[in-house]
């Protein structure tokens, strides 16, 4: 109570708020490169699974192939996989490798088939123009990048043709493009994958219509993905595999692991840097309060019940921190995701401007973690109380 009646030193008071400000915009930045790197998580995750699912299961020999073998779509150890704990949703595809051909333009992509059951939740937000895939009736219907429409210097119900190579037999069909989409993952999607009818693939593959290439699954819990996967390979037969997305885009994960190992070390650092502020202002009050300290003695208080009061004093310093650096870091967080303020160049980063996703329990963790570290470190700094003698304080003081 003394402390705060009587109010910081001349010299204590500067540095006081020199520890506030460092520890408002060391929790600021923790907060933000939190939400930061859970953003880029949740967005780059999402683009990728919303365009190939979770786990993909295929034949054995054809899971680097575009050209798949066939498979049943009614064999038992597939149909098993829906009773699966964790597996949310099933579905069929197939994918056919060949070239497009537009006035003098030529590009190899792969045409993915999807069937009435295909989830396109995921593409319905990334349309640019046109529609989703309406019933197979039409079959000359597709859907093209927006990366692989400027290429091809195609528009909306423009019509182009395509080669199609199997068993050295070429087969060309024409198609009218009737949806342009942009996830924002070039590299091997965007400019690779065309989207079609199941059955203009079966017919390409000599298929019936029981045939397929493979099977998506989509699963509930994205952290429960390799227990699902394992528990998908124990009961497909032999000649079946399931590889999970993580799996097969090991690169874009890679990147994120990367960016998680970059966002705890600032953390770790951030943490290091309140820790110094914090002990370097304790001395400095200790050292400018020291008539003070000894003036107490010499009344009869004791050692703890001196440093318990600074002890007060620097806690409520870091809180008083800690809510301002919350305050900057979770409005300056809003404002990114609102407006995008600071852009990105999404052939490179997957997203056009910085995600900013903020989850409670990480805020309070860290909140907490800083508080507990920061009140631990000032232990040391307040055992100096306990080596000041009251006669020679008041006297050089």
């Amino acid at each position: 109570m003394l402390l705060q009646k009587d109010g910081e030193g001349r010299m204590s008071k500067p540095i006081l708020r020199v520890a506030v400000i460092g520890i408002a915009i060391g929790i600021a930045v923790m907060i933000l490169t939190l939400g930061v790197m859970t953003g880029f998580q949740n967005e780059v995750r999402q683009k990728v699974i919303g365009f190939g699912s979770h786990i993909q299961i295929t034949g054995i020999d054809t899971n680097e192939s575009f050209e798949n073998d066939s498979l049943s779509r009614n064999q038992p150890s597939v149909t098993a996989v829906n009773a699966v704990p964790g597996v949310r949703h099933v579905q069929v595809f197939a994918t056919k490798a060949g070239i497009m051909k537009n006035k003098e333009q030529l590009l190899g992509v792969v045409l993915k088939g999807v069937d009435s059951d295909f989830d396109w939740s995921f593409f319905k937000e990334k349309m640019v123009e046109g529609k989703i895939l309406s019933t197979p009736d039409s079959l000359n219907e597709v859907i093209v990048s927006k990366t692989i429409a400027n290429k091809m210097q195609l528009q909306l119900n423009d019509k182009f043709r395509m080669f199609f190579l199997r068993n050295n037999e070429t087969k060309q069909r024409l198609f009218k493009v009737v949806g342009i989409y942009e996830t924002g993952l070039y590299d091997g999607f965007d400019d690779r994958f065309l989207i079609c009818h199941l059955r203009q693939v079966q017919k390409l593959n000599n298929w019936d219509s029981v045939h397929v290439g493979g099977f998506e699954v989509l699963v509930d819990n994205y952290n429960a993905l390799q227990p699902v996967t394992e528990s998908i390979r124990e009961t497909l037969d032999y000649d079946l595999d399931a590889i999970n997305i993580r799996e097969l885009t090991p690169q874009i994960f890679s990147w994120l692991d990367i960016l998680d190992t970059n966002a705890m070390i600032i953390i770790v650092l951030m943490l290091f840097v309140s820790m110094i502020n914090m002990i370097s202002a304790l001395i400095i009050l200790i050292l400018d309060r020291t008539n003070m300290i000894g003036v107490l003695k010499a009344m009869g208080a004791g050692n703890k019940a001196i440093m318990r009061i600074f002890m007060r004093q620097a806690v409520r310093l870091i809180g008083i921190g800690l809510l301002w650096g919350n305050i900057v870091g979770i409005v300056f967080g809003f404002l990114q995701n609102k407006f995008g303020l600071i852009e990105l160049d999404e052939r490179s980063y997957y997203v056009d401007h910085v995600p900013v996703d903020f989850v409670a329990w990480q805020l309070i963790t860290l909140n907490l973690a800083t508080l507990v570290l920061c009140t631990l470190a000032l232990i040391i700094p307040a055992l100096i109380v306990t080596r000041i003698s009251p006669v020679k304080a008041i006297r050089f003081s």
